[in-house]
């Protein structure tokens, strides 16, 4: 599918404006939105090129600036230690109310598009991961949620206070998940994820497991870490939970 990618929202939430990226395909018709969550590093390159990806396959993608309250609008942080140091420090000076009024927002403004069928999903990556899966927790009308490599959510370590309640509330979901991880990934341990794979047996929840031999940021496009036939396994399982429970666009075009 031809593509709009220069589209943007600035968005109203309690704690400010917020700068959403839109992802869509040309031919006029409605299709099921997408939330999608970024890195710590915002709407970089890899991340709008992913976006772009699965707006491809007939998807309404948003893609909101996590650290609005902080950033400029537009500002994309480095891939390098002082980026990274940076999307840290303000991963957990960030209210963790604020992370969910973000998702809430996205949500909606998805839901009233006029090019959205109002089938709802969530993807996300590192902390996107994380806050795929708490937006699953805590938005009922959510039916599908992707989360790669979801971080903190074993250590609850989301937001000012580093005391979140995200794997506690995941039993609300109505979402089915895919949760994917790399076993060679640092910040998720075997035990991190062993805790979280407990939990949704423990609440008998719909979800698929997938613990592939990656590192973390396996799936970015950018950077040694990069591993191109496990980010095509991952696109492709990400694809199959949104048509199977989002469905399909309907373009009215030609």
């Amino acid at each position: 599918m031809i593509l709009r990618s220069d589209e943007f929202a600035d968005l109203p939430t309690p704690f400010g404006p917020m700068r959403t990226h839109l992802f869509r395909p040309v031919a006029e018709g409605r299709y099921p939105g997408i939330l999608m969550y970024s890195e710590i590093f915002q709407a970089t390159a890899p991340i709008r090129r992913t976006a772009a990806y699965l707006a491809g396959h007939g998807y309404l993608v948003a893609v909101p600036e996590i650290y609005h309250e902080f950033l400029p609008p537009g500002e994309v942080l480095a891939y390098d230690q002082a980026g990274a140091d940076k999307g840290n420090d303000l991963k957990t000076a960030k209210e963790l109310a604020s992370y969910d009024a973000d998702s809430r927002a996205v949500l909606d403004y998805l839901k009233a598009h006029p090019a959205c069928t109002g089938k709802l999903g969530t993807f996300g990556i590192c902390i996107g991961g994380h806050l795929s899966f708490r937006a699953a927790a805590k938005n009922q009308d959510l039916d599908a949620a992707v989360c790669l490599y979801a971080t903190d959510v074993h250590k609850q370590s989301l937001g000012k206070g580093m005391n979140d309640d995200t794997l506690a509330s995941i039993r609300n979901t109505r979402a089915e998940l895919c949760m994917i991880w790399g076993r060679q990934d640092p910040h998720i341990p075997l035990e991190g994820r062993r805790k979280v794979q407990a939990e949704l047996d423990a609440q008998d929840l719909s979800y698929t497991w997938h613990e592939f031999n990656g590192q973390h940021a396996f799936i970015r496009d950018e950077g040694h870490r990069y591993d191109p036939v496990l980010a095509n396994t991952c696109h492709g399982l990400a694809l199959e939970l949104f048509h199977r429970k989002l469905g399909e666009g309907a373009p009215s075009g030609k």
